[in-house]
């Protein structure tokens, strides 16, 4: 028969996409994000970014990369100097001893995530999380046909707490791989150095993988330089991949630049995932990441000093509000908070944005046991927390 004889359906195209991407649901924070995009006098704290530009001498490293016409492909797992200098990054903050093969570089650490996903999961495969979480990290296992159980973190007195014996115990025979996001991303948890060490030896036991989604390492409030991290386990006696991400600490979220730290002997199925999804990180971004841990120190401690500001204000200013609940957040830069009475989120947050241009992120976005919370960035300036609050009072007043 043909083509010019078949009569397709509206649906006929998107009928031969899989189920599995079809049945996962589009960004809810988008949603809300593209509401407001374009009006004026928002304050938009929906995305997880800084409201400061990157420094001015990680983009001149740069510009000058791209004047000297470093624009060509690249190595695969990235070039040799940026993979040293995360190595000694490493040490720095960890005590560790790597080097650079046991290092990739990444274009983000969403791709890194991917990738080692992609590595570890077949369709039918099974990886244990946290919730609530940042939605990606439930989508992308379904992607490759894999199933994902999620275990609640606990909201107390002291913040959000994971029952670890509990996480363990939904570890089912068909785990291939845990995944840990600590600090995390909606609540600011952090897991202790203590329950670190029984995943790692439960992990190794069982022969599952354990990814550790690290990109808010650097963003903690007790006084540390760095939260716990799982980085000092990794070996090739561990199944562990550690990612991380530029976005964060050093105000690059546009430049796409992650990494993942991992045992040397698996470093050639990697540089093989790298050539299949993107080839390589652009070469004259990967200068700019040298120059970005060489000489970014003060702009982290900087940053953070602001964070810390900027938390103690939101928090302050939403424990003031009768109908919120604010649990303590030890790390990342995000407010994740209850509202008494209100279940949808998701039109929450819209009406707010109409109302009071105010733009938040509904709960629901990081899964089910998000529901009834409300996520605000406070990577932003103390103004523009007193702006948001504002409206949000105003709102909630009504």
């Amino acid at each position: 028969m043909s083509v010019s004889n078949v009569i397709p359906t509206s649906s006929f195209a998107v009928d031969g996409i899989r189920k599995d991407v079809r049945d996962i649901g589009a960004s809810l924070i988008r949603e809300v994000a593209h509401l407001g995009m374009g009006r004026g006098n928002i304050v938009p704290l929906w995305f997880g970014e800084p409201d400061q530009p990157t420094p001015e001498f990680i983009r001149k490293a740069a510009i000058a990369a791209l004047e000297a016409g470093d624009t060509f492909y690249q190595p695969n797992r990235g070039i040799t100097p940026l993979r040293d200098a995360l190595a000694v990054y490493a040490d720095r903050l960890y005590g560790t001893s790597l080097d650079r093969e046991n290092i990739t570089v990444t274009v983000s650490g969403l791709n890194a995530l991917m990738i080692a996903m992609q590595s570890i999961l077949k369709a039918g495969d099974r990886m244990v999380t946290t919730a609530p979480i940042w939605p990606n990290i439930i989508a992308m296992p379904k992607v490759l046909g894999a199933q994902v159980t999620t275990v609640p973190l606990h909201a107390g007195i002291d913040g959000w707490q994971l029952d670890i014996d509990e996480f363990i115990a939904a570890c089912a025979p068909d785990t291939r791989a845990i995944l840990i996001n600590s600090p995390n991303n909606p609540t600011g948890w952090v897991m202790p150095a203590e329950d670190q060490k029984k995943l790692v030896e439960f992990a190794t036991e069982r022969g599952i993988w354990l990814i550790a989604d690290e990109v808010y390492a650097r963003l903690i409030y007790d006084g540390s330089d760095v939260a716990p991290s799982f980085v000092p386990y990794v070996s090739d006696d561990t199944r562990i991949m550690v990612i991380n991400s530029f976005s964060k600490s050093w105000a690059m979220t546009g430049w796409r630049l992650g990494w993942i730290t991992a045992p040397k002997g698996v470093g050639a199925e990697l540089e093989k995932m790298m050539e299949f999804n993107v080839s390589c990180p652009a070469g004259f971004v990967q200068q700019a990441g040298i120059v970005a841990l060489e000489q970014g120190e003060d702009f982290v401690a900087t940053s953070r000093a602001r964070y810390s500001r900027a938390r103690a204000a939101i928090t302050e200013r939403l424990r003031d509000m009768n109908r919120i609940h604010l649990p303590e957040a030890e790390g990342a830069f995000y407010a994740f908070f209850r509202v008494d009475g209100v279940e949808d989120t998701l039109t929450f947050a819209k009406t707010l944005l109409l109302s009071e241009g105010i733009g938040l992120a509904p709960g629901e976005a990081f899964g089910p046991e998000g529901a009834g919370h409300i996520r605000a960035c406070y990577a932003v300036s103390e103004d523009r927390i007193h702006r948001a609050m504002d409206g949000l009072a105003r709102f909630l007043k009504r």
